[in-house]
């Protein structure tokens, strides 16, 4: 009986079996040989099968016809491939061979070698090579694997740690935040109070059971961050991997060609990126109101799935591609780019319908998403794209394989085309037909006062207009749904709206409110600036100043925006401002009077601080405002400064004069002596 059947083996996956009718160069044969044993798509191994060749039979299926080779060439062909296998792949196989009967030709046999996969990666330095080459089996085809599908063998072969454990020679420790450390270990439930940051952030303990220590030692001595603990804590991430970014781009249309986009990269460690990221979708599921609908609150698209989705995108990545992740938000539809192919371990069809067994690219950065509860638990996260979208009422989601990425793909649900009325609504506000505008958001924003789109464009069509009356009206019909949205944005630009043209007390009271909510919300810089402005334009420094150095304490970054030091500065100079008019104030006492003057001498001098530091980090235009504001305040200061003889004050109407027409501090001719 046959060891071997060919008629069965005729039938199994051409990427098993490589059918030779004549062996002109043995050399091809080793190289299929080791593709087999190394196994890159996870088969079993293969046979090469010498004297037969593959054919369509009449109806077009797979056939064989088994030609057979001579005795001589037998032998010839089964030394040399043995040879080669033994003597130049590294380490070496060893095929078993077999030896099979050809039917009306008893002078003739069919040669198969059987190549088991291994547990290592197989090289071959063929004759005349340069040097030993890696090869792999892709389909019907023997390709030498390089670059990233060379990287992808030795880490299944476990000769090459994956991207995420390896080391980043080019880091320090020293790059690691570790105020961001020590957050994410709170957060996770593994701090120690009692250890020091420094015994988590070491080459010798690790953090986890499941994932290694966050450094890694060097034959120098010197240890190096691991990539994974640079993603998720890394001071300055693109310095070391310059693909880790996020580019979030809006298309008003259904597709590219629109005449305007807007656009952001998102960066920070990936913890970070996340969160902004999901700031920014979240935004696009709001709410749109169908009275008539049994289901009257709809999401655009369901939260849990765009979560999923990014957070895939985010670790399932390849971060050796210096491509970004891509989120692109067009009228109608969703679409999150990861860099990298699909691993060769998932099957394309069962990955589609979320039947995939589970398969981490980087499981220590997938171990700190999953305790973060960023991610679903291992396997979920598809499955749990496509059941949200089911239950929200949304087409199903698609994902679309190319060369060097995988895209998903999130249909908007369908009463969402409200978004062409926005873009048409826009138009108007642009040719100066704002009162149709006006009408057509009120009718928008009354069925869905959280559209934050309709929001924004109904404050571009009142400052157009120049009044504030019936925005305040429609903010105050649906201020608590107002108030909860998402994005801290749309409520920094509703009150800057609001202050710029309001002036009565109840304008000031509903932009002082939506500015409060905005602060409680994360912030970007510029964010976190519109808001202190904000509150500078409600008489509020003092309430700006403590938003800044609040948000300075949280985010140490931030002590090197010029934009935010020159703010602060600015708003000292004003409460100096204040101080100088109490101690004016001819109902003050003397020693309230002297307290005045000591306190604007303090932020005066925190205001030079600050804008020394504003100088050291800003631009050059920034720089040119900067210095002017130092020149402003080296007046005031002359103004303050404490007399050298306590029975000489300073005489007011000379004060008065150095501070030019900007203190407005009272009729100089009704002001007396005021003690410093």
């Amino acid at each position: 009986m046959n060891l071997i059947d060919l008629k069965e083996l005729a039938t199994r996956e051409s990427e098993r079996v490589e059918w030779k009718e004549n062996v002109a160069d043995v050399q091809d044969l080793v190289r299929t040989a080791v593709a087999f044993a190394n196994d890159y798509s996870n088969l079993g191994g293969g046979y090469i099968v010498c004297g037969a060749t593959e054919k369509k039979d009449a109806h077009g299926f797979q056939t064989v016809e088994l030609v057979g080779l001579t005795s001589s060439r037998f032998r010839e062909i089964e030394g040399q491939l043995l040879a080669h296998c033994r003597d130049k792949v590294e380490p070496p196989i060893v095929p078993v061979v077999y030896e099979e009967r050809v039917e009306g030709a008893e002078d003739k046999r069919i040669l198969i070698f059987v190549v088991p996969s291994t547990g290592y990666a197989h090289c071959y330095r063929a004759d005349g090579a340069d040097a030993s080459r890696y090869w792999i089996r892709i389909g019907r085809e023997t390709r030498e694997a390089k670059d990233g599908l060379l990287r992808e063998l030795l880490v299944r072969k476990g000769q090459l740690p994956p991207w995420d454990k390896r080391a980043a020679l080019d880091a320090r420790g020293s790059d690691i935040d570790l105020v961001a450390l020590r957050d994410t270990l709170q957060r996770i439930g593994i701090w120690d109070p009692q250890k020091s940051i420094e015994d988590y952030l070491s080459a010798q303990e690790a953090i986890s059971s499941f994932v290694p220590t966050l450094l890694a030692p060097s034959g120098a001595g010197v240890s190096h961050p691991r990539n994974f603990a640079l993603l998720l804590f890394g001071r300055d991430l693109l310095k070391f991997v310059p693909g880790a970014y996020i580019v979030f781009s809006i298309y008003r249309g259904k597709d590219r060609s629109e005449p305007t986009a807007e656009r952001r990269d998102i960066v920070g460690n990936v913890l970070e990126q996340t969160r902004k990221v999901m700031e920014q979708l979240n935004a696009e599921a709001y709410i749109a109101y169908d009275k008539e609908s049994p289901v009257p609150n709809q999401h655009k698209y369901p939260l849990k799935a765009l979560q999923e989705a990014i957070v895939n995108a985010i670790v399932h990545r390849d971060y050796e591609s210096d491509q970004p992740v891509r989120v692109t938000v067009f009228s109608d539809r969703i679409e999150i780019a990861s860099p990298g192919e699909l691993p060769r371990a998932l099957d394309e069809a069962r990955f589609k319908s979320g039947k995939a067994a589970p398969f981490w690219r980087n499981q220590a950065l997938a171990y700190f998403f999953s305790r973060l509860q960023f991610a679903q638990s291992e396997g979920q996260g598809i499955p749990t794209i496509i059941r949200s979208m089911q239950e929200e009422g949304c087409p199903p989601p698609s994902f679309v394989i190319e060369p060097g990425r995988v895209t998903c793909v999130l249909p908007a649900h369908p009463r969402h085309s409200l978004l062409r009325e926005l873009q048409a609504i826009e138009n108007k506000i642009i040719i100066g037909r704002n009162d149709d505008a006006i009408e057509q958001l009120e009718q928008l924003l009354n069925e869905d006062p959280s559209n934050f789109r309709a929001i924004e464009l109904y404050c571009q069509a009142s400052i157009a207009k120049g009044s504030s009356r019936r925005l305040l009206d429609l903010v105050k019909n649906h201020y608590e749904t107002i108030k909860n949205t998402n994005n801290a944005s749309t409520l920094l630009t509703l009150s800057e709206t609001i202050l710029s043209l309001g002036e009565d007390e109840e304008s000031h009271k509903i932009a002082a409110a939506l500015n409060s909510t905005a602060t409680s919300r994360s912030l970007e810089s510029n964010e976190l600036r519109r808001a202190a402005v904000n509150l500078r334009k409600l008489k509020e420094d003092d309430k700006a100043i403590e938003l800044i150095e609040e948000a300075t304490k949280k985010n140490p970054a931030l002590k090197r925006n010029a934009p935010l030091l020159q703010l602060t500065g600015k708003a000292r100079i004003d409460l100096a401002k204040k101080c100088i008019e109490k101690a004016r104030d001819r109902g003050t006492s003397r020693d309230m009077k002297s307290r005045a003057w000591e306190l604007c001498r303090t932020y005066l001098s925190d205001a030079e601080r600050d804008f020394h530091s504003a100088l050291e980090f800003g631009n050059e235009i920034e720089r040119e405002y900067i210095e002017r504001d130092l020149e402003f305040l080296a007046h005031m200061q002359q103004v303050s400064k404490k007399p050298t003889h306590p029975s000489a004050p300073a005489n007011p109407e000379n004060v008065r004069r150095k501070l030019g027409k900007k203190f407005k501090v009272g009729d100089s001719r009704k002001t007396k002596r005021s003690g410093f």
